[in-house]
């Protein structure tokens, strides 16, 4: 599936990893889960890359990641947070962010997730299995 296929879908309310719009776009959870709470933040309006946003629209993205970030900490635990900026295969600005673990092990902790996980063979995401991670992470972004 595309990340503008993707879009559409949690425009309409009908993507299950959906965990909510964000200023800047949509964040949802990954198709496999090789780390509890991994998630895409997918921009909307589509750009092609971060250098094709205005100043602001950077700011607001950038900030929107940052969120993430510290609800990921806040809600699930994490320790630290990796965030990897894609736009290549699918030429549609998204940021991978993924929480890190003091439980996992130190040899995988210092390596980037792609290089310490198989993400082919990861977890896929289960709308059961992954709900309270859904709704600690909602809850985290858009709580008052």
């Amino acid at each position: 599936m595309t990340l503008r296929e993707r879009i559409e879908l949690c425009k309409n309310g009908q993507y299950p990893a959906l965990i909510g719009r964000l200023a800047s776009g949509w964040l949802v959870l990954g198709d496999t889960q090789p780390l509890r709470g991994y998630c895409m933040l997918i921009a909307d309006p589509v750009a092609g890359s971060l250098n094709d946003l205005d100043e602001a629209a950077r700011i607001a993205y950038s900030l929107d990641m940052i969120r993430v970030g510290d609800a990921m900490k806040s809600a699930l635990g994490a320790y630290r947070i990796n965030y990897e900026t894609w736009c290549n295969a699918d030429p549609v600005l998204h940021t991978h962010i993924s929480p890190r673990y003091l439980s996992e092990p130190e040899s995988l902790r210092v390596q980037t997730p792609r290089q310490a996980y198989d993400w082919s063979g990861a977890r896929k995401f289960d709308p059961e299995m992954d709900r309270e991670t859904l709704e600690k992470l909602r809850a985290a972004l858009f709580s008052e």
